[in-house]
């Protein structure tokens, strides 16, 4: 018994302790940690969202709703000829597998980093477009866009072919 006492006395007075206060210090986390979802945008401000709703097929928990509108000249929220008009994640039936970040074809959804995700009631649980998008980017412009007629402009990546 006084061999067990003595172990306790000496790693309570000599090592130091692994707990840390988590209001005031918060633990950075893993490059690989699937935390809430964020819908991403392009450089621009155009939405990467074209409202496809692949993510809500490949979701195995069915836990997001997306609904597609069309662009149109004077009101373009994306590149292509749609985007999510409404755009649903309910955090209580997700289980952050990641399937809807692989589906993606413009990769708009990504699973971050932000693992404080508390909430009261059941409506407070479902994250809407608003609360996923993230700010437009220095030297972009909010959504919507006003183009030319048949023509916008777009700072996305052009996939080069490697034969090329």
């Amino acid at each position: 018994m006084l061999k067990g006492l003595f172990e306790t006395l000496r790693s309570f007075l000599f090592e130091k302790p692994v707990t840390i206060q988590y209001p005031e210090e918060k633990r950075p986390v893993r490059t690989r940690f699937r935390g809430r979802h964020v819908l991403k945008r392009y450089d621009n401000g155009l939405e990467k969202c074209i409202g496809c709703a692949l993510c809500a097929a490949a979701c195995p928990s069915d836990a997001i709703f997306v609904e597609a509108a069309e662009n149109t000249d004077e009101e373009r929220y994306s590149p292509g000829e749609r985007y999510a008009s409404t755009y649903e994640i309910n955090m209580i039936r997700c289980i952050f597998c990641g399937y809807c970040e692989d589906a993606c074809p413009t990769e708009a959804i990504i699973l971050g980093d932000n693992y404080e995700l508390s909430f009261t009631t059941r409506e407070s649980s479902i994250y809407t477009k608003e609360m996923l998008i993230e700010p437009v980017p220095q030297g972009g412009q909010p959504t919507p866009q006003k183009t030319s007629p048949g023509v916008f402009t777009r700072s996305i990546p052009v996939m080069q072919d490697p034969n090329d």
